[in-house]
């Protein structure tokens, strides 16, 4: 039995899971979990990127306790930042957070010198303060010409593992820099943040093996024999091969800190309304892109849960949502202002109160305001997406943590016309399982790895259920629009 490791890191937490193939089923079994998330230092918000490897070998010496003497390994993270390396091979400085305050009005200072529409034809990738273009442009110039390589998360731990780099594709395109037509680091962009295309890792595509563990960590710790393949390090990338689809005619939503809803295309659509909608084209594994919206997502929840000192578990605070008539608060949830203000309680009061509305005072009342306010946007966003493609969406298959909210789910349902169908929570997990069996040839490609999906997981279907949503669309359009 081959044993497959998923090193799966988010913004609030990382886990290792294990993988085999057990009589045609995916079992998994957590091994390691541990908690991430950025401190105020040096006069940034900054990740502990050496606290994160370390409790990767962690993970790894409680599998080689428990037996495992050989495996593959994958990692994912989250996307858009990076870690500038010095020509010895060590880190200039621990990096920066995309939630830090740097890249405020950057995209109107970029797009002072380049056009908006000469970007966006460039590379199809959505204007987001937080993109890596934009934190380049705001690095310290200084610490740029001193860095050898820009190694995003993922390819920076594949890196300290193995001593080999990469820049795999399906994250790289994410820091809107890659040209859709070269398959390249656009050198004009670059030019505009003087910066060499040679300080980029060669581009390269998931699936492909990258090294193996550097003997210095063996003689260090306690693990077993490890091969690493670079796996779709960007997360959505794994949740999206991980999402047990079929058909054509499909959407997914990666339901998390942030809620990435899209469809999976064969080519990237950068036309006008793309344009226009902000719609982005991140590359996705084995030629395929991920035509998608960002949404805030679960981070406004999970901010309300820290606010209130954690007295309710995020299942008890979807109880107490329920508990009220939904849609009488509406939050336009992509305001920046929900970015990471310092009291998300506070902020989303305001908010109500400047639109006047009612303003929500229980958990359970704020819970509420946030799920219908999501749900609100996933059914706008499935509009549009129809409209910009000239497809049909029959299906939204969510995945990620968020897939278990069972009131979200029926709530997107309703408002989107379409039926929903929730699982894996760990489609990430499972899309980077996915693509180390590929390489190892255990299993064929994505459609045989989705059809083991849905062989192995519970996927729950949620129809739609006829209601009155006119005047809630007419309700929300108001705010958003007045706002």
């Amino acid at each position: 039995m081959r044993n497959y490791v998923a090193v799966d890191i988010g913004a609030s937490s990382g886990r290792m899971i294990l993988g085999n193939l057990v009589e045609g089923k995916l079992n998994l079994r957590e091994v390691h979990r541990f908690k991430n998330g950025f401190t105020f230092r040096d006069g940034h918000d900054r990740w502990e990127i050496d606290g994160l490897i370390h409790e990767i070998f962690a993970g790894l010496e409680k599998l080689k306790q428990e037996g495992v003497t050989e495996c593959t390994l994958g990692i994912d993270t989250w996307a858009v930042d990076y870690v500038l390396v010095a020509p010895g091979g060590e880190k200039l400085a621990d990096p920066i957070s995309y939630r830090d305050s740097r890249t405020q009005n950057k995209i109107a200072e970029l797009t002072s010198e380049i056009q908006k529409d000469d970007i966006y034809q460039k590379t199809g990738i959505q204007f987001l303060e937080l993109n890596t273009l934009y934190q380049l442009y705001a690095e310290d110039q200084e610490l740029i010409k001193q860095a050898d390589k820009i190694l995003l998360i993922p390819d920076y731990i594949g890196y300290v593992l193995t001593g080999k780099k990469a820049a795999e594709t399906t994250n790289a395109s994410t820091t809107q820099m890659l040209n859709l037509r070269e398959r390249l680091f656009d050198k004009d962009l670059l030019m505009h943040l003087d910066i060499d295309p040679c300080q980029f890792a060669e581009l390269t595509d998931a699936g492909t093996y990258l090294g193996e563990m550097k003997p210095k960590w063996h003689e260090k710790y306690d693990i077993p024999a490890c091969r690493v393949i670079t796996v779709a390090t960007h997360d959505t990338a794994s949740a999206v091969v991980g999402t047990p689809a079929k058909g054509k005619n499909w959407a997914f939503l990666s339901s998390g800190t942030w809620s990435l809803i899209g469809m999976e295309l064969t080519a990237p659509n950068n036309g006008r309304m793309a344009f226009e909608e902000n719609y982005t084209n991140e590359w996705g594994a084995y030629g395929t892109y991920r035509f998608l919206k960002n949404i805030m997502g679960l981070w406004i929840v999970q901010e309300i849960a820290r606010n209130s000192d954690s007295r309710l578990s995020f299942a008890e605070m979807a109880d107490q949502a329920n508990q009220y008539p939904f849609f009488k608060q509406i939050i336009d949830v992509n305001d920046p202002r929900f970015n990471h203000p310092v009291h998300m309680i506070t902020e989303i009061q305001n908010y109500c109160r400047e639109t006047g509305q009612d303003v929500p005072e229980s958990i359970g009342e704020l819970t509420n305001c946030v799920y219908g306010s999501l749900a609100l946007r996933y059914a706008k966003e499935l509009e549009k997406m129809k409209r910009i493609t000239k497809r049909d969406i029959e299906a939204l298959y969510i995945v990620g943590g968020g897939s278990s909210v069972e009131i979200l789910n029926q709530l997107t349902a309703n408002l989107a016309g379409v039926t929903v169908y929730a699982g894996p929570a760990e489609a990430t997990a499972v899309g980077n399982l996915s693509v180390q069996m590929i390489t190892e040839r255990e299993i064929k490609d994505v459609d045989q790895a989705r059809d083991l999906v849905r062989n192995s997981f519970d996927i729950k279907e949620y129809k739609p259920q006829k209601i009155e949503s006119a005047s809630v669309f007419e309700k929300y359009d108001k705010i958003i629009r007045n706002k």
